[in-house]
């Protein structure tokens, strides 16, 4: 490495930070003029839209996860692990917070990291709107320790119900998942279909479609509001064959250790809660340094995914107000991972054009549809083209099996073709040894 390389750091290793740090790590390598480092809070990762999957018991994220050192290691860039603490930007310093291990104990301190180019990609948390209540009564799917808290207490209130069962006792589990978009609308689908494999082994009393109670409530007119009316109506449907009791046109005002309480007065009782009601960017990106950010913390950035205020920064993702160029009225692109994945892309690009001094490329999003899975052989979704209408709605397995593709093209982001394919080959092959479900 040249004592003179230019140092571009990427703070966030998910659906885009990760594709980005592989794709400009093969280009540059460890020991070229560019240095290439990748920060994580984590040490390993996990594809976020899966999160409802490790939730619901259906994967084990143990299998599924990635480790960024032996990536960085691959793919010829360098990891540092910790949470974005801070930013200098005269000095262009990024702040790391402290590592500490699962009993507490310090594992890296606070320190320091410079950067030439620096890319944020840090992603979403959930946003609570302030209901009294939801952060002591109710789990989010933020993060693959919040998805694993949530299997781990289903699966002791199944045990419980059952036993309960066993003795003639009442025996219901009531879910209650608050917000019906993506996130709420693919768990209550997979806990209804994991939960019939569960009483399979070993909960001989429990009547998973009798005892398992699933509400899903949403405060706007209908399920899904961000998508399409036809995708929202044929999700609707099939949650109904589920049996899932779908409330619509319900603005939670309170959670405790009974239920969920909403504005018109309905209250549902409650073993278990989950809040999926909306997201924001996290908090640490409103204190940055006077980078400009909007109401929900995200930084703006311009059509070159560069920050307001500063051009050595860049941000994309879900936590960045990027402008939807060539959209109907003026607006802010919406956090999906194909807008992500779509910007990593680009930003391979705009490092090249920055390093040779060349005119940086905008950002134009190509939607090419949503897809929303609703349990292990079922998925609805659109897909966008040059079709009548500009639109096509599809549905069943063969919308379940493109959905299963996403999360493919994901991982052959990150590893290539080859090491995909034996890695699909050989989960396939050991999957007929192991249960169907995370039974622990």
């Amino acid at each position: 490495m040249t004592t003179d390389a230019h140092r571009i750091v990427i703070v966030g290793g998910g659906a885009g930070g990760l594709p980005l740090a592989t794709q400009l790590g093969k280009r540059y390598g460890r020991r070229g003029p560019v240095r290439v480092t990748l920060v994580d809070r984590s040490a390993t990762h996990v594809w976020k839209p899966l999160l409802h999957e490790v939730a619901a018991g259906r994967m084990d994220a143990d299998t599924h996860d990635l480790d960024y050192p032996a990536l960085a290691h691959w793919h010829g860039y360098r990891f540092a692990q910790g949470a974005l603490a801070g930013l200098n930007r005269t000095r262009r310093e990024v702040v790391l917070d402290a590592v500490r291990t699962a009993d507490g104990e310090e594992m890296l301190p606070r320190r320091t990291l410079p950067y030439d180019t620096l890319v944020i990609c840090i992603g979403s948390t959930s946003n609570d709107f302030g209901v009294p209540g939801v952060a002591p009564h109710a789990v989010s799917l933020d993060t693959r320790e919040d998805a694993e808290l949530f299997h781990r207490r289903l699966l002791a209130a199944c045990v419980r119900a059952d036993v309960r069962a066993a003795a003639g006792e009442p025996a219901d589990v009531n879910i209650v998942i608050i917000g019906a978009g993506a996130t709420g609308v693919e768990l209550a689908a997979e806990i209804r279909q994991t939960t019939r494999a569960h009483a399979g082994y070993g909960l001989e009393h429990l009547d998973p479609a009798r005892n398992i109670r699933l509400t899903l409530i949403e405060a706007a007119p209908r399920i899904l509001p961000p998508l399409g009316e036809k995708l929202a109506t044929a999700a609707a449907e099939l949650l109904q064959r589920l049996a899932v009791d779908v409330r619509t046109g319900q603005r939670v005002t309170a959670v405790d250790t009974e239920g969920v309480s909403t504005e018109s007065g309905h209250f549902f009782k409650a073993d278990l809660v989950v809040w999926a009601a909306g997201i924001m960017a996290p908090p640490i990106l409103a204190t940055l340094d006077g980078l400009e950010t909007d109401r929900a913390n995200r930084l703006v950035v311009g059509p070159t995914l560069q920050t307001t205020r500063d051009e050595s920064v860049f941000a994309f993702g879900d936590c960045a107000a990027a402008p939807w160029l060539g959209h109907a009225s003026p607006t802010i692109l919406p956090p999906r991972a194909q807008v992500a994945h779509q910007q990593a892309t680009l930003l391979a690009k705009s490092m090249k054009a920055r390093l040779a001094g060349r005119p940086l490329p905008t950002f134009r999003f190509h939607d090419f549809g949503s897809l929303v899975s609703l349990g292990e052989l079922s998925a609805v979704g659109t897909l966008m083209g040059r079709l009548a209408g500009g639109s096509m709605l599809i549905q069943g397995l063969v919308a379940r099996v493109m959905y299963n593709s996403l999360y493919k093209m994901h991982q052959v982001s990150i590893h290539g073709v080859v090491r995909v394919a034996l890695d699909s080959l050989g989960r396939a092959l050991r999957g007929r040894l192991e249960p169907r479900v995370k039974l622990h």
